[in-house]
């Protein structure tokens, strides 16, 4: 009876091995830099409303909102609008919402 136990739970444990790697295999990382200065990295992960952010040597994870269009996140006085067409804002603490941009090549 051990033995079987011990069988199924080496099936549960590769199942749920294979499970996570799946799950880490359905994700987006952008990194973004905008009009001000303002540099971060955003997350988007299959099968999870929300956005996490690297912002100011911090992370911050974002709710997503109700939007007209495109996508709205915010959370920690920050919120990430992204529009349909790809046009990015964010608006970081007290300063005033700004343009950002997708990098091609990730910052270090």
């Amino acid at each position: 009876m051990g033995r079987h136990k011990a069988i199924v739970l080496a099936i549960a444990m590769l199942a749920g091995g294979m499970i996570n790697a799946r799950q880490a295999a359905a994700q987006t990382f952008r990194t973004y830099r905008c009009t001000d200065g303002t540099q971060f990295i955003v997350g988007f992960y299959d099968h999870d409303t929300r956005a996490f952010l690297q912002i100011d040597g911090a992370p911050v994870m974002l709710e997503r909102r109700l939007a007209l269009s495109g996508a709205r996140y915010s959370g920690a006085g920050i919120t990430l609008r992204i529009a349909k067409t790809g046009a990015t804002t964010v608006k970081h603490l007290k300063r005033p919402a700004t343009a950002c941009a997708v990098v091609e090549k990730p910052m270090l």
